[in-house]
């Protein structure tokens, strides 16, 4: 019956506070009594008369320490050490109280011949406390007793940490009445804490952390929960323990606790971007909210990757008006749809196509923007390598297009997002997005716009990044392909990325390429490696890494620098300024004039000009490759413009 009782609590409700309240007072009641039989050797050598005298008025004291404290209001199944300490402090105010109603009685006298020993208020405060914790203690004890013994924890786990995160992420597993799991043990590789108990719970030494121990305790889960923990540190530590049969897990930091307080729902996998060995870029003192400041902003390609989370930040600030530009009518929507939602109304989404010309040219006269930030390119190295002609008449012409309009509405600020892949490109995407590079260049000297680039790696969860691939290929069961066994990668999250772009557009003063310290390179077979493991599952057993062979134009590693440049310092030591190398202005816009206009649909026509512009266009594993042959064996004059 009782079990019947203590499930039907669980599925339905909690019991009532007043209710609490009621059973508090009559536990104060009998510790009262009893006090006084502990005085006098439990036995009636006391003026009962006086007991009852006394017992209304020490009830009604703590009743109101208990209103104050609000001890009673505590659920008692999911009794913890703030609800200790409330029945403390009630306990404290009553019987203070009650010292105060004697000393009070003495000196005025308007309770004839009422006293209370100071031995009883101590003796009834002892014995309510202890009472008062206990009770609830055994209900708690009682309570997940009766039902586990109906409902057996499903799965077993490890706490990683046993400092003070880790005791409050035992406190909410095991508060947590849905959450039908035991903490095995803490795991900590302090060795002072190893040995000792917190809570009941075993701390080991991680040695411990073998297949055996694991399979004996039939652990299901290890949860990390350190707090002052780097990400070289998390990844060295979770490296020691993939291979095991247990799925790995990780407490987010305090400052994303909500209201303060561990949800079980925000402990959740650890995922590779938390592994990935480069501190995160954090700018101070940024300049943007100034150059902000009732500015009339454009951004292009606003629905992508990189362009709707520039949208996303600039929102925040106090600017005039913004203008987000897309041709992807869908994605478009989707952002409207998320900021209006996001309570940001000043804003306008325009659906439109960056070359062309002539609709471009009724958007800069009818809002006059005085910062573009221009995002809008065609990305996937394998697509473009197919279509040239797109990724010319997006990347390059687009791009012109912008930029000529930017210098004849005068501007103030233009800022392109570039990529890594323009360096030293071997792949038509790569090659675009440097001519694109030299023709702002080339325009930076007219006008009063200033044009600022930026370059950075590859974007974590941007739309074709590896990661989110490696994701879908593990759900249908593998094999994650890999195009190269030695392929490495440089990786930023998109906020980061577009946390640069603004910043850069706020410090730039023109003609400056910006690019980062993105840290090490990651090595894209081990990143597939981890992924399985984080994963719960084995590589090769449960999941195979097939290698597909470099695709089409796609580099072994990606560089920011191209030979001959070297960098400049800034204010923040993660943000340099790339010192390119000086071109003939006239002579390469001359040629992406030619590009421009040329009959696109001959490949190899349009690949051999783009080429000329960028001598250091070197192709590889394409179709385009037999060109540079016939580069090497009649040189042009033109290969030594950017010399």
């Amino acid at each position: 019956m009782i079990r019947k009782y203590l499930l039907f609590v669980n599925r339905r409700h909690y019991a009532s506070k007043w209710t609490v309240l009621f059973i508090d007072l009559c536990i104060v009641a009998v510790s009262f009594i009893l006090a006084y039989f502990i005085r006098f050797n439990l036995s009636f050598g006391f003026d009962v008369q006086k007991l009852w005298t006394q017992l209304p008025i020490v009830v009604v004291l703590f009743f109101l320490s208990f209103l104050m404290s609000g001890s009673y209001k505590g659920v008692v199944r999911h009794t913890g050490i703030k609800d200790v300490y409330a029945i403390f402090n009630a306990t404290c105010m009553a019987s203070i109280g009650a010292i105060a109603v004697v000393l009070v009685n003495r000196s005025m006298d308007f309770m004839d011949g009422f006293t209370i020993p100071l031995s009883i208020i101590i003796i009834n405060s002892l014995l309510t406390f202890i009472t008062l914790t206990s009770s609830r203690y055994v209900f708690k004890i009682c309570y997940e007793s009766l039902l586990s013994s109906n409902e057996a924890p499903t799965k077993n786990l490890l706490i990683y940490g046993a400092g003070e995160s880790g005791i409050i992420a035992y406190n909410t597993l095991t508060n947590h009445s849905k959450v039908r799991a035991k903490v095995i043990g803490f795991v900590d590789s302090n060795q002072q804490k190893v040995g000792k108990q917190i809570n009941g719970v075993k701390v080991y030494d991680k040695s411990i952390l073998t297949k055996d121990f694991i399979r004996f305790n039939n652990i299901a889960e290890v949860i990390f929960s350190i707090q002052s923990i780097s990400p070289k540190q998390l990844r060295v530590l979770v490296n020691e323990i993939v291979d095991l049969p247990v799925k790995v897990k990780i407490v987010p930091p305090v400052e994303d606790w909500i209201n303060g307080e561990l949800k079980v729902s925000q402990i959740k996998r650890v995922q590779i971007e938390d592994l990935l060995d480069r501190p995160p870029i954090e700018i101070k003192n940024s300049k943007v909210e100034r150059d902000f400041e009732d500015k009339v902003i454009m951004v292009t390609g606003g629905a992508g990757s990189i362009g709707s989370e520039l949208v996303r930040q600039i929102c925040k600030y106090n600017y005039r008006s913004l203008i987000v530009i897309d041709q992807a009518e869908s994605a478009l929507y989707d952002l409207q749809q998320e900021l209006k939602q996001a309570g940001f109304f000043n804003f306008v989404p325009l659906v439109g196509d960056i070359r062309d010309k002539n609709k471009m040219r009724v958007l800069f006269e009818e809002h006059r923007p005085d910062r573009i930030f221009h995002a809008a390119a065609y990305k996937h190295v394998p697509l473009m390598e197919q279509n040239p002609y797109e990724a010319v008449k997006i990347n390059v012409a687009g791009t012109k297009t912008i930029v000529d309009l930017s210098v004849e509405y005068n501007v103030e600020k233009f800022v392109f997002v570039s990529t890594d892949k323009a360096v030293n490109p071997t792949n038509i995407m790569g090659a675009t997005k440097r001519i694109a590079e030299m023709y702002i260049s080339s325009r930076q000297q007219e006008g009063k716009t200033k044009f600022i680039t930026t370059r950075f790696g590859n974007v974590l969860g941007s739309n074709g990044s590896v990661i989110p691939l490696f994701r879908k290929q593990i759900e249908k069961g593998g094999p994650l392909t890999v195009t190269h066994k030695d392929i490495t990668r440089y990786f930023m999250t998109i906020p980061e990325a577009s946390q640069l772009v603004l910043e850069a557009g706020a410090m730039g003063k023109g003609g400056e390429i910006f690019i980062f310290d993105m840290g090490e390179s990651v090595k894209i077979m081990d990143l597939a490696k981890n992924m399985i493991r984080l994963s719960g599952l084995h590589y090769p057993d449960d999941i195979d890494i097939k290698i597909t062979g470099l695709r089409p134009g796609e580099k072994l590693y990606e560089e920011l620098l191209a030979n001959g440049e070297n960098t400049l310092p800034t204010y923040h030591d993660k943000i340099m300024i790339s010192k390119v190398r000086e071109i003939d202005y006239i002579q390469t816009r001359t040629m992406i004039d030619e590009l421009c206009i040329s009959n696109l649909f001959f490949k190899d026509n349009v690949v051999q000009l783009m080429k000329r512009i960028v001598p250091e266009y070197i192709s590889n594993n394409s179709d385009f490759c037999k060109l540079d042959k016939k580069k090497n064996t009649k040189e042009e004059p033109l290969h030594q413009l950017n010399n």
